[in-house]
């Protein structure tokens, strides 16, 4: 199984797919990285030699921001638009949908499940 940048890459599943575990790699960075390092798409994960792997590690290295970088940029991204006071960072701070979708209905996801709102008998 191999094993790129910390994350066990599924070995059965072809490696044009098994680089979109990666966080920060989808299907078509995944393309351009297994083109640029010369291997082909449709081979499966567990056939990988060292050498092929050594490759596709040093392409993503030296191209893409992957895992732990993106994802830490990305936060530092929303804590400073909290930290501004923008309209973006206080959707993000109070837990609301942050792209303008509406809220009245729907964002359940982002709000969480529903809190009733208790009624008093009189």
């Amino acid at each position: 199984m191999p094993r790129i940048f910390g994350i066990d890459l599924p070995k059965e599943k072809r490696i044009e797919i098994s680089l979109t575990y990666l966080y920060g790699i989808g299907r078509a960075v995944s393309n351009k990285i297994l083109h640029v390092a010369g291997v082909d798409p449709n081979t499966r994960a567990k056939d990988l030699t060292e050498d092929e792997v050594s490759r596709i590690t040093a392409v993503i290295q030296k191209d893409h921001r992957v895992e732990g970088d993106l994802r830490r940029e990305v936060s530092q991204n929303i804590k400073r638009l909290m930290d501004i006071g923008a309209y973006r960072g206080i959707r993000h701070k109070r837990g609301l949908p942050v792209r303008g979708q509406r809220t009245k209905t729907n964002s359940r996801t982002r709000k969480g499940p529903r809190r009733s709102v208790g009624r008093k008998k009189g």
